[in-house]
């Protein structure tokens, strides 16, 4: 009769008696009823077999009354031990038989008691009904397990930002799902091919990948067994798309050792289909937020200006860098014009990271151009903004400094809405422009623009916070840190652009627009 391991079938059991006569009458009953066994004498060599043996025994039936300990310190420790406390006991004796003895075994681990003389059938079946438990609640422990590192995996999978991070969080998934070495193959949205394992152990041939990777048709999950023609190791492999068109995911892992159940195996393969098809959404997911992302970015940039003005009054360099890939795009824009009073520049920055705060950021720059091409002086203008704002985007909020380099005279005007200040270099000193009013949003009356003197040659540097803000540091020491670095620089706009950029390397979070103005002659004359 054939029988399966969920049944109480075959099993290794280890014997442990000191009377060789009722080791071997054991070993032989348990032999013809389809069982392997291994023996010991004493409980020392039984425990030493329990730790040291590669496959650990199914079952230990062990003689209550041995020479070097009790049958029941035994199997305390055999309990105590993390790698053999779900291994049952049965103890058997032909003197330990009283209700006391029996009482006590139980009592201090055993799952079984049997009294000799005892029938061949009789032990039979209560090995196998030992089994039966056993084996079930170790099925019901390693799923629920399997389970939770499922969800840890799920999670690690949503969580990863690039296709480099989803292979490595899925190869290390699948391995502690499976309890086993893994291999992930997956295509990232710009066609690059990644492949991880963990850990570090052999992987299937890439044949084997590219078989599943075949058999997939459509859509959906695929599972197959494959044996590698190399070395002849057994894999079970899965892929995964979630629309037709997609290069598959692919991931292999090595089959389970030899006494593995075919209900363990029907496990290992709903599992695997599993992780890989997670995988493949959590790759779409990402593949979708680049898309989107590209979309959005074109977009803000299409609200930038295409060119600086180009007057003898100033001389203009400016850098645009959005937030890395897998950040939100922001508001952060900036303005260059040539208006009836001289040369304006303006920097500013809508509230949020959001498409939402990038349509804002539009609106608010044509919004800008036109009150400065009415000619509005600088203050004036922030206030009219301040109302477009709150009609066009009720509760949003937005940071703006506008300066205008006023033709004929030797005159820069400044108004600050809640904006980052402006600073100014002359020679080896800097100074920034601080005076400010309220940010825009709030309705509240802005004050008249500032005037500073200017002279020729002067350098004047705008920013968005995502230059210097640095998370666990005071925006005033970035600001003097900024300034230490500026005033190093170059006084040529774009050199002096680069400079900061390259003190200042942009850590991806935010959005940076830089603008360096490099004052020029007084005279008119556009």
């Amino acid at each position: 009769m054939t029988h399966s391991a969920s049944d109480g079938g075959p099993a290794l059991v280890l014997v442990v008696d000191d009377n060789p006569i009722t080791r071997y009458v054991l070993g032989t009953t348990l032999r013809r009823a389809g069982h392997e066994t291994l023996e010991a004498e004493d409980g020392t060599q039984a425990l030493e077999v329990l730790q040291h043996t590669p496959r650990v025994p199914d079952a230990a039936i062990i003689d209550v009354q041995l020479p070097d300990m009790t049958g029941f310190e035994v199997c305390e420790r055999v309990k105590a031990s993390p790698r053999t406390a779900w291994v049952p006991v049965l103890h058997i004796s032909a003197t330990a038989v009283s209700v006391h003895d029996r009482t006590q075994g139980l009592n201090r681990g055993a799952d079984a008691y049997l009294t000799e003389p005892v029938a061949p059938d009789e032990l039979i079946a209560t090995l196998s009904a030992t089994l039966r438990y056993t084996r079930a609640r170790r099925r019901a422990e390693t799923l629920a397990e399997r389970l939770h590192q499922l969800h840890r995996t799920t999670l690690s999978l949503y969580s990863a930002p690039d296709a480099p991070h989803l292979a490595e969080a899925a190869a290390v998934g699948a391995a502690a799902v499976l309890d086993r070495p893994a291999v992930v193959r997956l295509t990232a949205p710009d066609g690059t091919v990644y492949t991880r394992r963990h850990p570090d152990a052999p992987a299937p041939d890439a044949s084997g990948l590219d078989t599943v990777a075949a058999a997939l048709k459509g859509s959906g999950v695929h599972v197959m067994p494959y044996v590698s023609p190399g070395d002849g190791g057994r894999h079970l492999l899965a892929a995964a798309r979630t629309k037709s068109g997609r290069p598959p995911t692919c991931i292999s892992v090595p089959v389970a050792q030899p006494h593995a159940t075919t209900d363990g195996e029907e496990q290992d393969a709903e599992l695997l289909a599993q992780v890989t098809h997670t995988t493949a959404l959590a790759l779409e997911t990402l593949r979708t937020y680049s898309e989107e992302h590209n979309l959005a970015l074109t977009l803000q940039r299409s609200f930038l200006p295409e060119k600086l003005p180009d007057t003898p009054r100033a001389r203009l360099a400016v850098r645009y860098l959005p937030a890395s890939e897998h950040a939100e795009i922001g508001g952060d824009f900036y303005e260059a014009l040539t208006t009836p009073s001289g040369v304006m520049v303006a920097v500013g920055d809508v509230a949020g990271h959001s498409l939402e705060a990038a349509m804002v950021m539009g609106q608010i720059r044509h919004g800008l151009r036109a009150y400065a091409l009415e000619g509005h002086p600088p203050h004036v203008i922030l206030e009219r903004l301040d109302m477009l704002l709150r009609t066009v985007a009720r509760g949003a909020t937005l940071t703006l400094c506008i300066m205008l380099l006023e033709d004929g005279a030797p005159v820069l005007h400044i108004a600050n809405a809640g904006h980052l200040p402006p600073l100014l270099l002359r020679d080896a000193d800097e100074t920034y422009l601080r005076d400010h009013g309220p940010l825009l949003g709030l309705g509240l009356k802005q004050p008249p623009a500032t005037r500073v003197t200017v002279t020729e040659g002067d350098l004047l540097m705008m920013i968005t916070d995502g230059l210097v803000e640095r998370r666990d540091e005071d925006i005033d020491t970035s600001l003097s840190h900024l300034s230490a670095i500026a005033v190093k620089g170059p006084r040529a706009p774009e050199d002096m652009c680069e400079h900061l950029l390259r003190n200042l390397p942009p850590d991806g979070r935010d959005d940076i627009a830089l603008m360096v103005v490099s004052v020029g002659p007084t005279a008119a004359g556009r």
